[in-house]
């Protein structure tokens, strides 16, 4: 029977969180005996390749916390027993958000004798990273990185935990549709605000054809780089001039805050904005940022699931320690490292391709929420990934929809402005 190796739970994680203390640790690990039935490995290196500096350094050194967490957990409960209790090692690259810097980290990780890979919050790094685990044959289980594409390119070696971009454009609109019908006031009308790359256009086409299938109408479509836009005014008066009742928005952290500040200058008269894998409408830092503290908008997204005692406990360790919330990147990066732990538990070998193998039958429990156990289909996406619909109320964020994963009721109609 395969070892859960699901560890950080309610008095544990808090535990071993206050006492954080950086793993040390040479290269590679060195098999300590003669081959036998159960291997005896003295350390297990796991790669965790994030940008820890650059624009998006905030969560990349989150995601390392939280990878650094599940490690720390995992050999706090004894290492890998059936490794012969062999330690996992944490070995950082920055990213720097580059995608040619993931892959040269990636290399060097490798090198180094990371038996696996996690990361890396950016497609466009995930994509070049995927490239060098699939010519290293060592596995890669991606934490944060919405873009379909990554795994159409027939890789054995990637595995990605979170909903891809269409599933969460899918989901979305399904969600909203449900809630929107369950408050008695079904949605009719949604304009579409995306940022122009592949995530936006991805997350736009499958919610589109989510809606309209339904009979909900989804007009107009107004797309934008998020690199350069600075101000969306012209895009909110078109949104307010199209009659649409809801304002779906699949962006960015910074160009999703300038949506709130326009739809507050122009007031739509709106039943919802309503975020579709939006990077700003589920965080902290929206409602200290946004115009009326956020109170009111909606996000469809993947996230840490509040109604899960260890996420919860996870969450207040990590607070704890590091001294602010924890984001689901963060959540994601931690439930990567374990569900390789788990594969190494279940194969007890740390051969990469071993591993490969016992990842792809994975049946880890995540801590984000999930429809049910990680469950890999032969491309390498997680089957059960899903997403929940949450809300600012009061300011604070809350899990509302579905009712199997609320913490407060929707509010819907819900109006943003005054």
């Amino acid at each position: 029977m395969k070892k859960s190796i699901r560890i950080a739970t309610v008095a544990g994680v808090a535990a071993i969180a206050l006492s954080l203390s950086a793993c040390a640790g040479s290269a590679v690990g060195q098999s300590s005996g003669d081959d036998t039935a159960t291997e005896s490995v003295d350390e297990v290196i796991i790669g965790s390749l994030h940008p820890t500096s650059g624009s998006n350094a905030a969560d990349g050194q989150q995601m390392d916390n939280g990878a650094q967490l599940a490690v720390d957990a995992i050999n706090a409960a004894g290492g890998i027993e059936s490794l012969g209790g062999a330690e996992v090692t944490l070995a950082s690259g920055d990213t720097q958000g580059k995608a040619e810097i993931g892959q040269s980290e990636a290399t060097r990780l490798i090198e180094e004798g990371a038996v696996a890979l996690i990361g890396t919050f950016q497609s466009g790094t995930s994509s070049n990273v995927a490239a060098v685990a699939e010519r290293s044959k060592v596995p890669f289980v991606m934490d944060v990185s919405a873009l379909d594409e990554i795994l159409d390119q027939g890789y054995t070696y990637s595995f990605r935990l979170q909903p891809n971009a269409s599933t969460m454009g899918e989901q979305g609109a399904d969600a909203l549709i449900s809630l929107s019908e369950d408050a008695g006031t079904p949605v009719e009308k949604v304009a579409f605000l995306y940022e122009q790359g592949n995530f936006g256009q991805a997350a736009y086409t499958a919610f589109k054809a989510e809606a309209e299938a339904a009979g909900v109408v989804v007009d107009p479509a107004i797309s934008y780089d998020a690199a350069s836009v600075s101000d969306m005014t012209t895009q909110i008066q078109q949104v307010a001039a199209s009659g649409a009742d809801v304002l779906a928005v699949a962006g960015y952290y910074r160009d999703s805050l300038l949506v709130s500040q326009a739809v507050d200058t122009i007031k739509p008269e709106l039943n919802a904005v309503f975020g579709v894998a939006n990077g700003a409408f589920d965080q902290p830092q929206f409602i200290t940022d946004a115009p009326n503290g956020g109170e009111s908008y909606f996000d469809a997204n993947y996230h840490w699931d509040a109604t899960n005692e260890d996420a919860v406990a996870l969450s207040e360790a990590y607070e704890a320690e590091f001294g602010e919330p924890i984001r689901t990147s963060a959540v994601l990066a931690y439930d990567a490292v374990m569900v390789i732990a788990e594969a190494l538990e279940a194969s007890g070998s740390a051969d990469p391709t071993e591993l490969r193998d016992a990842i792809a039958d994975s049946t880890y429990e995540p801590l984000v929420v999930n429809n049910g156990p990680v469950t890999f289909d032969e491309d390498g996406e997680n089957t059960n990934a899903a997403i929940v619909v949450m809300q600012v109320q009061d300011a604070t964020i809350k899990q509302v929809y579905p009712e199997a994963l609320s913490e407060s009721e929707a509010l819907y109609p819900a109006p943003v402005t005054d």
